[in-house]
This record gives C-alpha cells, structure tokens and sequence, in this order.
C-alpha cells in the first residue's frame, strides 16, 4: 500500500548523535543524554473551576472548568453534576476535531442541554470536552512522550520525550473527573463523533476506562488507511463507505496492534450512507476479530452525528424515531459497564 506521508521522527532519551546525509548538507541531530538527574515527576491530574453558572435554558449549573493535560497545559470543559453527593458515573461528550476553546465546548453543551438534562436525570455526570489542534498523521508515528532526565542544566526540568496528541487530552479529561469526590473513579465513559469518535479508540489503547461509545468513528489514522492521492475520493471528500475497499487500503498489522492493547468495552454507531461508514464497519470487525468487548448498530439517517440530540432552534427536545432508539441504546450500554451500585 503507497503511502504519502512525510516522516518525522521523534527524539528520545538515548544518547546519540545523528547524521543525516542531504547531497551538500550535513547536519547533525542531538539528544540528551540517558544519564543526568531523574526525570521530574509529573503532578497529579487537577482542573480550575473558574466560573460556574447554568447554561441557558437550564437550571443545573455547569462548572467551566480547564483541566491539567500531559504537557501541563490547560484543556477547556464544562461539567454538569446530578444532585447530591455521589458517587455518580460519569460520561464525556466530544465532537469532531479540538478547536476554538471554551467557546466551542460552551456553545456544544448549550446545544445538547435537553439531552444531558435526560442524562442528569438518569444520574450521570456529564463533561462536554474539547482538545488540542488535530496534527494529521502524528499518530501514525508517535509513541506516549515520557519524561525525560536532565543531562543539561544539572537540575530536573521537566523534559518530554515526544509532543503530546489531542487523545491524549481525553485521557487527561479522564483522569481529572476520575479524581473528583463525586465521581465514581470506576464508572467514567466516553462518547464522541468523527474524529472525536477515533480519539476514544486511541485513548482506550492507551488508558483504560469504562467503556466508551464511538459515534461514525473517523478511524482512517487508527485502522492506518491510506489517505493519499490514490484513495477514491468525489471533489474533496473521501469515499470509503465500502468496507471491501477500505480493507484494500487498510493496514491490518498496525491496526490489530493497537485494538489489541484495548481493554475498554465499546459501542460503534454507524450510519449507512455515510461516506466512512467503511471504516466503522472495518473498525467493528477487526475487534470482533481481535475478541475484544464491542457492539454494533448502524442506522440509516440523513444528520452526521444523529445520536447527538440536538436542541431546536426554539430550544426544544425532539428527538426523532431514530434518535430516541439509540438513546436508549448507548444509555442501557453505559448503564451495564459504568453505572455501580453503591
């Protein structure tokens, strides 16, 4: 299978001098060294409530709240909580790529209060998440970045081995709500759709949750599937809603070694006509496959992302026939794996 990516390799611990030869250039690739003093100790997960307040048409508060990521900067989320003391299970609800901050995680959660507000009722904490910037095909190439020792300044920076991802927010997210006295630190899941979908898949190969719901997950850099210039494509959009053809230009090595490292049960919503829906279905199979703990449904619905319910203009809750199908659905599957008696 071709590929068209441009490799970038990331510098570890080791101690070593690279030199890579370019016709007329020679340029030398330092590391630090492996010995030095310890890597620093990374702090425990925390976030910064800075306002709290109900979203418009509701009457729970919501606490926007920025959280501590693996680079110790700071992710934006709103949480809202059940009444009383827990602990309560929690679900995260992310959509597409990381972008625009607090605005664009205020103006999601506004617009799924009614849904959540039915989630609240049914006692679940609720997180509406954001991330970092998609650097497209990082993935592919990175591994988890490790604090480094300091052979340099006779201190303990803190020192990375590799950039830190945006799936990795969501596990920070994680963690933090984990943390709280409120939380049931055994029953936090995960919801996203596209790509945020794809980050649940790659979080749960690295940290294990209670289960997580993949809406029309856009898996092509976890399944490896070639994006390049020879994939089919009509105008700009990719074409791979044929899962004999996304199997063609998958790869199944790099793919089966990360679902193998899953041990989080999830649930893939696909959506028949939708131009990936190829990949979802290939995703489903390869962890059939692999035994891993997943499910299947697929619906045949016009809206990308449908298990999403969104308000009305008005700011009404009308789900359709649909759509109140899968809440039942996902709501019964979060139930079994991450709602405990206490």
């Amino acid at each position: 299978m071709k590929r068209h990516r441009i490799s970038v390799p990331l510098i570890t611990s080791a101690s070593v001098a690279a030199i890579l030869a370019i016709p007329g250039v020679v340029k030398t690739v330092r590391a630090q060294l492996s010995t030095g003093k310890p890597p620093a100790e990374s702090i425990p997960p925390h976030g910064y409530v800075i306002k709290s307040k109900p979203l418009n048409g509701t009457d729970t508060p919501a606490d926007y709240t920025f959280v501590l990521t693996r680079d110790e900067i700071y992710v934006p989320i709103i949480v809202r909580k059940p009444k009383g003391d827990g602990p309560f299970p929690a679900i995260t609800m992310g959509w597409g790529e990381g972008r625009e901050g607090m605005k664009k995680v205020e103006r999601l959660a506004e617009s799924l209060s009614q849904m959540q507000d039915r989630m609240l009722a049914r006692g679940y904490v609720v997180a509406t998440v954001n991330y970092r910037n998609e650097i497209p095909y990082a993935y592919e190439q990175a591994k988890p970045p490790q604090n480094l020792p300091d052979s340099i300044s006779g201190e303990r920076r803190m020192l990375k081995s590799g950039p830190t991802l945006d799936h990795e927010d969501l596990i920070a997210v994680i963690r933090y709500l984990q943390s709280l006295r409120y939380v049931d630190k055994n029953g936090v899941g995960a919801m996203g759709v596209s790509h945020s979908g794809e980050m649940i898949m790659k979080a749960s190969s690295e940290y294990t949750f209670g289960a997580g719901v993949c809406i029309e997950p856009a898996n092509h850099e976890f399944l490896t599937v070639d994006t390049g210039p020879s994939a089919p494509r009509k105008g700009t959009e990719i074409q791979y809603n044929d899962v004999e053809v996304v199997r063609k230009n998958a790869n199944k090595v790099e793919g089966m070694e990360r679902i193998g490292r899953i041990n989080t049960p999830i649930l893939i919503f696909g959506r028949d006509k939708d131009h990936l829906q190829g990949i979802f279905k290939l995703t489903y199979e390869w962890m059939k496959e692999a035994g891993k703990d997943v499910q299947w449904a697929s619906f045949d619905h016009p809206t990308h992302g449908y298990v999403f319910i969104m308000n009305q203009p008005d700011g009404s809750y009308k789900p359709d026939e649909i759509q109140q199908k899968t809440f039942e659905i996902f709501m019964a599957y979060f139930d079994k794996h991450v709602k405990h008696a206490h």
